[in-house]
């Protein structure tokens, strides 16, 4: 089983210009899951939707080509890919032609699928949609949508996850909210780099104490984990801790090495979020 301190993360590390797939690392994701009580299917669905920045490729002519690639992985799959071999992986692309953005696309689309089911029979594709120069003045810059938690002056003193500060008044009617914050900020799991990231939470239920749950995720200043995982570990903790009837938590991630990554869980069926970059990233 691939191990976080297998990956290139923390590595010097050849940049090698010619597409090579082998470049991509898969880590598993159920050993992180079963530390917070998952075990068999867990009770979200969602993906991690990534956006790199930094892709190019030579047409049949030599000439470079440059887009944007939207990325989503489903959260269902075994493996996620850790972010710097897939830097790596994307800087393969340099020096090696292709003969449309289309088939850079599909290539992207088939080598992702494979990397996150390894060790499994696929079991659904990795969506890639490619932005080339002419579409980019539609993207746009956004903050979440949400009443934001940053507004209270609380007195923090966790900085490591303390999901004791989560509750919920059940005595109290449902009421359906979103709260948001650009206060998370977590670190890397292997080389200890800040991660800083804005989050959404989205919830139906009893009415979750908003001082708790700022001070909570507050909390994980300190804490070294992966970008996916720390989402999964906040909505499990306001699941388990609050008991809301409907969830959804949402990061947006600053971005590292030309990548940033954006995981989403949600509790039920829905539209993605879209893909629209914070101020930040």
């Amino acid at each position: 089983m691939s191990q976080p301190q297998d990956s290139p993360l923390g590595k010097a590390t050849a940049y090698v210009d010619r597409y090579d797939p082998s470049l991509l690392f898969a880590l598993p994701r159920q050993p992180k899951r079963a530390e917070i009580g998952i075990e068999g299917a867990p009770p979200f669905m969602g993906a991690d939707l990534w956006t790199a920045y930094e892709l190019s490729w030579l047409n049949p002519r030599g000439k470079p080509q440059v887009a944007l690639a939207h990325i989503t992985v489903p959260c269902e799959t075994p493996n996620l890919v850790e972010s710097k071999s897939l830097k790596l992986y994307l800087n393969s692309f340099n020096q090696t032609v292709f003969e449309s953005a289309e088939a850079v696309r599909q290539r992207l689309r088939q080598d992702l699928s494979e990397a996150v089911w390894r060790g499994q029979p696929v079991g659904g594709s990795v969506g890639v949609r490619l932005l080339e120069p002419p579409a980019w003045s539609a993207e746009t810059v956004a903050a979440l949508e949400g009443l934001s938690l940053d507004r209270l002056d609380v007195e923090c003193a966790d900085y490591t996850p303390a999901p004791h500060h989560l509750q919920a008044d059940h005595s109290q009617p449902q009421v359906q909210e979103a709260l948001v914050s650009d206060l998370l900020k977590s670190n890397c799991l292997v080389t200890g780099q800040p991660d800083w990231g804005s989050v959404r939470i989205a919830y139906v239920g009893a009415p979750i104490d908003q001082a708790g749950l700022l001070r909570y995720l507050v909390s994980f200043r300190q804490h070294h984990e992966f970008h996916e995982q720390c989402v999964e570990r906040i909505f499990m903790d306001i699941w388990t801790r609050c008991r809301p009837a409907r969830l959804s938590v949402y990061a947006r991630y600053t971005r590292r090495g030309g990548l940033d990554i954006n995981p989403w869980r949600t509790s039920h069926p829905q539209q993605p979020p879209a893909s629209q970059r914070t101020a930040r990233q």
